[in-house]
């Protein structure tokens, strides 16, 4: 695009009612090597535009009929255009002058007289800011492509593994269920078969979602539910695998909600999941359920090494991870398909933590149908 960077010459469309302005400014940018569109009004410079869209725009404020803070209001209005940089050049040098210019939708102002070594040197600075930001740009959509590109193959062999994955699975259970009581070895090999079965169907099935939640085809089935009781569920299908951690309930005596269960009790599942996943054999995770003004609040509180405040969003991304100590927390999808399930619902996430200091994840989901409850631990 630039000059000096490009094997073709930038193109400069030069608008100014004065006929030896326009010559002078045509012959020293040509001299520079730029291809010069020279244009004498307002009009003729949006036809000219319209023909063929210049790299630059090189205008004059005052001119006959449209003058140029006219002309570029225009030009920025376009999307087509808007990316355009056009630089003022006029002999009226009032600071409300230039202050219209920039509002205009300019990028720099010159005034007149000029010198030459001065207009090169700005038109030099924006067209390469301008090469730059098409190739940012032109960066990103490649990216957004490839990202695009890596979710549909993910998606894809995620639907293909589901089904083998299942499969395995019930084998599995039934494989533990036939192992004699009498042979310990036996049976934790099949319990840690169970787990393993378990988490990656649970993997699978986050991979899925998350592909159906961004693109808006997830279908919340939404009914009256107690989180207290889905919490309760949480914590014994997962106490097995506190080990020696202290795993505590605090809750009153209901919490209801309207609700999608399954969803809900996955994100409570994987939150304390974590919880258990990073906090030491001998540490603390408590679950609490509470009502916050109305609002079903869950909060999965461990005595972990804790997340820095700068991680904290980071955590929620998609394919994220954050190193936490000499360990990582996320598994990539599970936080995002928690922010994101918990999200469909119209309520929040997030997290309280510091290093040293434990972390806290929770979530709020809109008002209860009903706010009452007894307390009870």
């Amino acid at each position: 695009m630039t000059n000096g960077d490009s094997p073709a010459p930038a193109t400069i469309l030069v608008v100014d009612d004065t006929p030896a302005n326009l010559r002078l400014l045509t012959t020293m940018l040509r001299d520079g090597g730029y291809k010069v569109r020279p244009v004498s009004s307002g009009d003729m410079a949006l036809r000219a535009i319209e023909a063929k869209a210049p790299d630059l725009v090189l205008l004059d404020v005052n001119m006959p009929g449209m003058d140029g803070y006219e002309v570029c209001r225009r030009l920025k209005a376009d999307p087509r255009w808007t990316g355009i940089p056009v630089l003022f050049i006029s002999a009226l040098t009032d600071t409300a002058d230039k202050v219209r210019a920039f509002q205009a939708g300019g990028v720099d102002y010159v005034g007149k007289p000029f010198q030459f070594e001065e207009v090169d040197a700005r038109v030099r600075t924006h067209l390469e800011l301008r090469r730059k930001s098409l190739a940012l740009a032109e960066s990103l959509s490649r990216l957004q492509e490839m990202e695009q590109m890596r979710d549909t193959l993910t998606h894809m062999i995620a639907h293909d593994m589901r089904s083998p994955l299942l499969a395995l699975q019930m084998s599995v259970e039934v494989l533990g269920d036939m192992v004699p009581a009498t042979d310990p070895d036996a049976a934790t090999l099949a319990t840690t078969a169970r787990r393993g079965a378990a988490q990656v169907v649970e993997m699978v099935s986050q991979m899925l979602d998350v592909s159906r939640l961004e693109a808006g085809k997830m279908e919340l089935h939404h009914a009256p539910a107690d989180l207290v009781e889905l919490a309760r569920n949480a914590v014994a299908t997962l106490r097995p695998l506190a080990a020696e951690r202290t795993l505590e309930l605090f809750a009153p005596a209901a919490v209801p909600a309207d609700i999608d269960s399954n969803l809900i009790l996955r994100v409570i599942s994987n939150l304390l999941g974590n919880a258990i996943k990073f906090t030491k054999p001998d540490g603390k995770i408590r679950l609490e359920v509470q009502l916050a003004e109305g609002h079903p609040r869950i909060a999965v509180i461990d005595d972990g090494s804790g997340i820095a405040p700068e991680q904290h969003q980071s955590i929620f991304e998609k394919f994220g991870q954050t190193a936490a100590g000499a360990r990582r927390v996320g598994s990539g999808l599970g936080l995002t398909f928690c922010k994101m399930a918990v999200e469909a619902h119209g309520g929040t996430i997030g997290l309280e933590s510091e290093p040293g200091r434990g972390s806290t994840f929770w979530f709020s989901l809109p008002l209860a149908p009903s706010a009452t409850g007894t307390p009870a631990a």
